[in-house]
């Protein structure tokens, strides 16, 4: 079952340019894991302090293998570097998927 990760990270808006350009090879590190199948940092832009993370893992076991590698470990060890004052991280297990965009072209919330 497909595994999403969200999580918001507050750092310090002065840092968080920095934060963000240092974290590439964390970035990447990730990206290239077994089962990674997404796996991004973004800059909001409405909140000057906070980072999006999203990820997106072709199993619960993939996931698991990367928490409790060395990437986990060194992004946790980065992003604490950076003035971090909060942070919350949730994951969910995907029952389905599908498009947003129907056979008609039109957006949709129904699983067809």
């Amino acid at each position: 079952m497909k595994i999403i990760v969200e999580a918001k990270v507050d750092l310090d808006p002065a840092r968080r340019a920095e934060a963000l350009a240092g974290a590439q090879g964390w970035i990447e590190g990730a990206q290239a894991q077994p089962g990674c199948l997404g796996y991004f940092w973004t800059a909001d832009p409405h909140n000057p302090a906070r980072v999006h993370v999203f990820e997106e893992w072709e199993s619960a076991g993939a996931l698991a293998s990367h928490l409790a590698g060395p990437q986990y470990r060194g992004m946790l060890a980065h992003v604490s570097a950076f003035g971090l004052t909060h942070a919350v991280s949730r994951k969910f297990a995907v029952a389905q998927e599908g498009p947003v965009y129907n056979s008609g072209g039109v957006a949709s919330a129904a699983f067809e």
